[in-house]
């Protein structure tokens, strides 16, 4: 099922697609399950907020496509190569990424983010995906010439905004058959099957709780495939997943210091 996170009358509640409707939740389905209100709310009539704001960290994976790495420079790491964003950085479909003043080239990365369920640490990969409540579609925004001039990757990709989520969880995603596209403003930069990710989902989750302890909330993503590329102020960037929906955000500048 598609669940949503949305705000109506001036409350934040949880609801469960319905066609054009939304079936309304007494509460946070991770902790609260699946009780409704009996209330049913048109989706046109509420705005769709990012649908988990993590507990604590977003852990992402780099490189995790043979073509991204080489695009990059690079060889693909041989076990799943990680780094963190802070949930600071989260916000919903329609909501603005903002470029910071400081930089000078901003790059789409869209990539399947895995929202953790329920308390992880040391997990086998084949016990992995127990530990899962859903997945959601992201957006990992780079600023890429301070991700160059930095070496590493913190700052690049920590800014407020640079974590786009969203536009619902998918609890019963089947990944075999999906696919991941970019567009900017209409146009296709990125597509590329899920399946030609280099570390499978199990594995990542246990490679990261091996050195983490993950929590319920906290989102993996899983790496970008081949075509990350630059967008402006004034652009549109949708990340698509066959299976889970569009994310879509416009883009503008942060406004100059006083």
């Amino acid at each position: 099922m598609k669940i949503a996170r949305f705000s109506h009358d001036d409350a934040i509640r949880y609801g469960i697609l319905d066609g054009d409707e939304l079936v309304v939740l007494a509460g946070d389905p991770m902790f609260a399950g699946y009780e409704t209100t009996g209330e049913r709310v048109p989706v046109a009539d509420v705005a769709l907020l990012a649908p988990v704001i993590p507990r604590s960290k977003v852990v992402c994976v780099g490189k995790n496509y043979h073509d991204h790495a080489a695009e990059m420079g690079g060889e693909a790491p041989v076990e799943p190569l990680l780094f963190l964003k802070p949930n600071t950085a989260v916000i919903g479909t329609g909501d603005t990424i903002v470029r910071p003043l400081i930089s000078e080239r901003t790059e789409h990365e869209g990539e399947l983010a895995v929202v953790i369920g329920r308390i992880a640490k040391n997990v086998p990969a084949d016990k992995a995906l127990d530990y899962v409540f859903g997945y959601t579609v992201a957006n990992d925004v780079t600023a890429r010439d301070l991700q160059r001039k930095d070496g590493q990757w913190s700052r690049a990709k920590g800014f407020d905004t640079f974590c786009p989520l969203g536009p619902v969880i998918e609890t019963e995603f089947e990944l075999a058959d999906a696919t991941v596209t970019t567009r900017v403003n209409g146009e296709q930069r990125q597509h590329a099957p899920l399946t030609d990710m280099i570390h499978s989902v199990s594995a990542i989750i246990a490679h990261a709780s091996a050195a983490f302890t993950l929590l319920p909330g906290d989102v993996i993503l899983t790496g970008t495939p081949a075509g990350v590329g630059e967008f402006t102020a004034g652009d549109v960037v949708e990340v698509e997943i066959s299976g889970i929906g569009t994310l879509r955000n416009p883009v503008r500048d942060a406004l100059p210091l006083p």
